[in-house]
């Protein structure tokens, strides 16, 4: 199953309301619908998914990302609970089941527990109507203990897995110049760094510095990357067949 994998990393900013944080029925809807056609294609696909800090804010009273450890870890503990239990629901009317592998940067690093990881994953891909969801253990992460980030945790998944393709569902189209066009291919990411606009919700910690280093990564690891908007995941299928879409960084 190597090299057929394909890893899609959805944003907080994708799942939730800016607003107020909550999980945004209508995007999870559209996300489900279109992974839910690839895997009736026969793609294996292994979702890597923010929300679950965001998801839980509300139930916090509050206005924002929190900034300290505790709260945090609180928000993860609520809003992972009603983040898989969406998943679950929309994936069911597709006759599809979820699994959830809550992961540590222990469990990448140790090759042990790394291959553990990766035989679950293989596992729960054979059955063909499961669908992978991962998200770093933010309830009970400490600094110490955390990968970084889902762009960071999504590119390791990719390596491990050794993944066709990475796709990186955003707030935004892809990445953009200062002039808010975006860059349709990526040949050295060299030339990019440092000349793009940001992205970065209050109910997100990630942002396009985030998302270069992570795809640096994943080419690093043999894994073509590709950046685009999340509200549209209908054009999935077109991106991961080698069409248009997003900012597409070649190997």
């Amino acid at each position: 199953m190597p090299r057929e994998i394909i890893i899609i990393k959805i944003g907080t900013g994708v799942l939730t309301r800016e607003q107020d944080g909550t999980l945004d029925e209508a995007s999870l809807v559209r996300l489900v619908t279109a992974v839910s056609e690839l895997v009736a294609g026969g793609i294996p696909c292994v979702l890597v998914s923010s929300g679950a800090v965001g998801a839980g804010v509300s139930a916090l009273n509050l206005d924002g990302y929190p900034e300290d450890i505790a709260s945090r870890q609180a928000c993860a503990a609520v809003g992972q609970t009603r983040l898989m239990h969406a998943y679950e629901n929309l994936f069911q009317k597709f006759r599809l089941n979820v699994a959830q592998i809550l992961l540590t940067a222990a469990d990448l690093e140790d090759a042990h527990r790394s291959a553990h990881v990766m035989n679950t994953v293989h596992r729960l891909l054979r059955e063909g109507n499961i669908v992978p969801i991962i998200n770093e253990n933010d309830s009970v992460a400490v600094e110490e203990l955390r990968v970084g980030d889902n762009d960071m945790l999504s590119a390791k998944v990719a390596s491990l897995l050794e993944a066709r393709m990475l796709v990186m569902l955003s707030t935004v189209d892809g990445l953009q110049r200062p002039d808010g066009t975006v860059v349709a291919q990526v040949d050295d990411i060299d030339s990019i760094a440092g000349h793009v606009r940001a992205d970065h919700g209050k109910f997100s910690i990630g942002g396009m510095a985030s998302k270069l280093t992570a795809v640096r990564a994943a080419l690093e690891a043999g894994v073509e990357t590709v950046i685009a908007g999340g509200r549209n995941p209908s054009a999935l299928a077109t991106i991961i067949s080698g069409g248009e879409g997003g900012t597409r960084f070649r190997l």
